[in-house]
C-alpha cells in the first residue's frame, strides 16, 4: 500500500477524506503553514498521523511515496519541483501551474526522476462523466462531431473570500478550467480559440476585478469545433431543469450529456434508444460534507486511479504534459478576452519555447 502526504489543507480537506476512506492508500502526514487549520483537520477527521507546518518534513520522509499538492496556484511549480527532486510521485490540483516559464524545467525533472505527475482534474472522475467517457470509447455515439461544455453557478457566496476580490483572481482559471478540461479530454489538439467576456453588474457590485461571464469557441487541428461557457455571479435554473456543469457530446450515431453535480447522465445511442441514468445511491460517496461544497468522492476516485497507475506502470491522465497544454489553452483564452481576437495555442507555447505537446 502506498503512503501519502498532503500539502495544503483547504482543498486538501477532500483529499484527507478520500485517503482515509481508501483501501489503497495510507495517509501519513498533513502539512499547512496555518497551524490552527492543521489542528482543525486533526479534530475533524480524528487524524492520528503526523502533522507539520514544514513542507521539508514530508520531502525528507522516505516512507512517503506520493505528495498531493493543494496550495495556491502561484506556488505549484516550486512545490512540484521540490517533490520530484525528493523522489516523490505528485498529485497537483488544477490548474497545474500559472507560469509557463517553469514548464520545461518540470518536464525535464519528471523525465529525469521517472516519477509520475498527475493533475487532479477532479471533474473527470465524477460518475456521469466516467460513464459518458466509457460509452464514448465503446462507440455508442459514433465519431465525435462536436462537444459543448459549461459551468454556470451562482457563486456570489464566493465573494466573501477576500482573495477572490484581488486582481489576480480570475474565474477563467478557478472555474472555467473544469469544462475546458472536458473539451481537452475529447479534443486534445485545440489549435485556436476565440472568446468574449464581461464583468456582470452583480460581479462588479461584489468587488470582482475580472470577467465572471465568458463564452468561447475552440477549433481543433482536424477542423472540429467546440464551445464552452461560464457564468458565476447570477441565478441558475433548478436542477430538475438544468445542471450547474455539463458536458455534451454530439456524434455521428448519437449524443450524450453528463450532468456533473446532479449525478445524472443521458444518452441517445446508435440503436436510437434513449436512456437516463442517475446515481442517487452514491450521493454519500461523492458529497461527504456540508451541502455540496467539497466533492471528496471524486478525489478518492482519482487518487485510487493514480495509485493503480504507479503500481501497474501506466500513465494516469491528465499527466504533466496534458496539464501544461491545458494551462497554455487557458492563457490563450485569457489573451483572446483581452485582445478580442482569435489566439493560437502554439503561439503561447512558442513564447516559452515549449515543444512536443501536439499543438
Amino acid at each position: 500500500m502506498l503512503t501519502l502526504g498532503i500539502l495544503g489543507l483547504g482543498e486538501g480537506r477532500s483529499t484527507m477524506s478520500a485517503a482515509l476512506n481508501s483501501p489503497k492508500l495510507t495517509l501519513k502526514t498533513i502539512c499547512d503553514r496555518n497551524q490552527e487549520l492543521c489542528q482543525h483537520r486533526v479534530a475533524e477527521f480524528q487524524f492520528t498521523g503526523h502533522v507539520t507546518a514544514n513542507y521539508q518534513d514530508m520531502l525528507d520522509d522516505p516512507e512517503i511515496d506520493i505528495i498531493a499538492i493543494y496550495t495556491p496556484d502561484h506556488l505549484h511549480a516550486e512545490h512540484v519541483s521540490q517533490a520530484l527532486r525528493a523522489g516523490k510521485h505528485v498529485v497537483c490540483t488544477k490548474p497545474f501551474i500559472d507560469d509557463l516559464s517553469k514548464a520545461n524545467e518540470l518536464l525535464a525533472l519528471a523525465e529525469q526522476t521517472g516519477k509520475k505527475v498527475f493533475i487532479g482534474q477532479s471533474s473527470r472522475f465524477f460518475e456521469p462523466m466516467k460513464r459518458q467517457r466509457a460509452d464514448y470509447e465503446a462507440g455508442l455515439v459514433g465519431e465525435l462531431i462536436s462537444i459543448e461544455s459549461y459551468y454556470h453557478a451562482d457563486h456570489r457566496w464566493f465573494l466573501a473570500k477576500g482573495w477572490s476580490l484581488e486582481n489576480a483572481f480570475k474565474w477563467l482559471y478557478g472555474g472555467l478550467s473544469h469544462p475546458v478540461d472536458f473539451i481537452r479530454w475529447y479534443l486534445p489538439n485545440i489549435e485556436e480559440v476565440m472568446g468574449y467576456g464581461m464583468l456582470s453588474s452583480n460581479g462588479a457590485k461584489g468587488g470582482l476585478k475580472n470577467p465572471d461571464t465568458m463564452h468561447f469557441i475552440f477549433k481543433a487541428t482536424d477542423g472540429r469545433v467546440a464551445r464552452v461557457s461560464g457564468c458565476y455571479t447570477g441565478p441558475v435554473q433548478p436542477v430538475t431543469r438544468d445542471s450547474e456543469m455539463s458536458c455534451i457530446l454530439r456524434g455521428t450515431e448519437g449524443a450524450s450529456q453528463g450532468d456533473y453535480m446532479d449525478l445524472r447522465y443521458a444518452i441517445t445511442d446508435n440503436t436510437g434508444e434513449e436512456r437516463i441514468v442517475t446515481w442517487e445511491h452514491k450521493l454519500k460517496h461523492y458529497f461527504r460534507f456540508e451541502g455540496k461544497s467539497h466533492h471528496a468522492g471524486e478525489y478518492q476516485n482519482y487518487l485510487e486511479y493514480f495509485v493503480d497507475s504507479i503500481e501497474q506502470n501506466f500513465t494516469a491522465y491528465p499527466d504533466i504534459r496534458e496539464g501544461i497544454g491545458t494551462v497554455a489553452l487557458l492563457q490563450a483564452m485569457d489573451r483572446s478576452l483581452t485582445t478580442g481576437q482569435p489566439v493560437k495555442v502554439r503561439d503561447i507555447l512558442a513564447e516559452h519555447a515549449i515543444e512536443g505537446l501536439g499543438y
